[in-house]
């Protein structure tokens, strides 16, 4: 049994994530202990190091389910949980839904958090916290619900759009909500939370380990366009090869580089093939992780991610791949969406244009192209924004607070365990 106070953390895939990773290092490096929950194994790792290697270890994986255990916890339940399950049951059935396909899946969830709960009762539970806030989020709201300690969530793009569900309860009972950006506060606002609720929180980076690259175009050679990401429709590379391609036809001699692997792979390959830009756009085919983006970033003049409103309803929220360019040095182009203008200040720290819109990307990549001088003034401030306002190691103090304040770390109580202590027994994630 564990003795002393913890947060629960759950999530879809665990570290998986390079920005849960990431988050959690900076959560244990601050003394908060913390048990990270993963719906499913991660499929692979944003990260090399060997922290990461041991956080996935510790992970505790909620699927696959065994079959007869979930049984025994949903018949249990009632006896366990008393009214506290009973009333689950009731919003499971009757609470406000977006679907019918919701209504099934949240009453699925509940069973799922019924056996995930009943795990957890000879544990010290203080606080759940959801990173995202659609299934994962549903099983830590009523795993919270049946054991009767308070729930949060960090709310971010798929989760509030494509596959919303729940969302006005789980705002209703949340004791606090972390907002990646301002445009998620007003998200969160207009669905009914609370001003007291909800806490802006930027999804930072560590930018002390990005370097900017000592480099300088020579003359006649092509102008450098760096992107990556998953390939996946909300990043908008195809609107990146298609601004590639009226470049080229205005004479502008460019290459462009484009870093990662997904679904769209093939779709994309098909783009360059169909407009002719072999040589001119290069595809890598596999993710960047996070020790290699500053050797990736190296020798480009701009990094480009023109994010859409995916027709599945997905989209971006705030990609963390545009700080890290930033915080390498490059100047940054991308489009006006959900929170990334509180990172790419238009005019500022980079520039901004409509989404889906190829004419305007392509006279913004060569805008910078003829003014070396306002690229290399954007790329400085937009550096100097990253490290002043995104810099992981102190825009996570929103939600550390919120956490050293239901651990009870400030009164010095059994809270003030760190991280450490957990990993001794194997159940926490610490600090590396």
């Amino acid at each position: 049994m564990l003795g002393f106070n913890l947060i629960h953390y759950i999530t879809t895939a665990g570290v998986g994530d390079a920005w849960v990773a990431n988050e959690l290092r900076h959560v244990g490096k601050a003394g908060i202990p913390v048990v990270l929950h993963a719906m499913r194994k991660p499929p692979g790792l944003y990260h090399k190091s060997e922290w990461a290697t041991e956080m996935a270890r510790e992970t505790r994986v909620i699927y696959p389910l065994p079959v007869l255990g979930l049984i025994g916890s949903v018949l249990a339940a009632p006896v366990l949980f008393g009214g506290r399950f009973f009333g689950a049951l009731l919003n499971a059935f009757f609470g406000k839904r977006e679907s019918f396909r919701c209504r099934v899946a949240g009453i699925a969830h509940l069973m799922v958090a019924c056996h995930w709960a009943r795990g957890l009762r000879g544990e010290k539970v203080t606080h759940i916290h959801s990173q995202w806030v659609h299934s994962g989020g549903t099983i830590a709201m009523y795993g919270a619900w049946l054991l009767g300690v308070p729930f949060s969530f960090t709310g971010h793009a798929a989760d509030l759009f494509r596959e919303r569900a729940a969302l006005e309860d789980k705002i209703k009972r949340a004791d606090f909500i972390i907002c990646i950006s301002n445009f998620h506060r007003e998200f969160f606002l207009k669905n009914g939370a609370k001003p007291q609720q909800l806490h802006v929180m930027y999804c930072g980076i560590d930018p002390s380990v990005f370097h900017p690259q000592a480099y300088e175009r020579a003359s006649g050679e092509p102008f450098h366009i760096r992107s990556a990401g998953r390939l996946v429709e909300k990043k908008g590379f195809k609107y990146l090869i298609e601004a590639c391609k009226v470049l080229v036809e205005r004479g502008v001699k460019i290459d462009c580089l484009i870093g990662g692997s997904g679904p769209d792979e093939q779709e994309l390959r098909g783009v360059i093939g169909r407009l002719g830009l072999e040589g001119v756009v290069e595809l890598t085919g596999k993710a960047v992780s996070q020790e290699e983006i500053s050797e990736f970033m190296r020798g480009g003049d701009v990094y480009c991610l023109p994010c859409v409103w995916a027709s599945d309803n997905d989209v971006d929220g705030l990609p963390q791949m545009l700080m890290e360019a930033m915080a390498c040095g490059l100047p940054a182009i991308s489009t006006r969406l959900v929170g990334i203008p509180d990172l790419v200040i238009d005019g500022e720290t980079g520039l901004l244009v409509e989404p889906n819109n190829v004419s305007e990307l392509a006279d913004a990549i060569e805008r910078l192209m003829g003014d070396p001088g306002l690229a290399s003034k954007m790329a400085q401030q937009g550096r100097r924004l990253v490290h002043d306002k995104f810099d992981i190691r102190t825009c996570l103090e929103p939600l550390l607070s919120q956490y050293r304040a239901k651990l009870g770390m400030d009164r010095g109580g059994d809270g003030d365990r760190g991280c450490g202590e957990a990993r001794e027994i194997k159940r926490g994630v610490g600090a590396a």
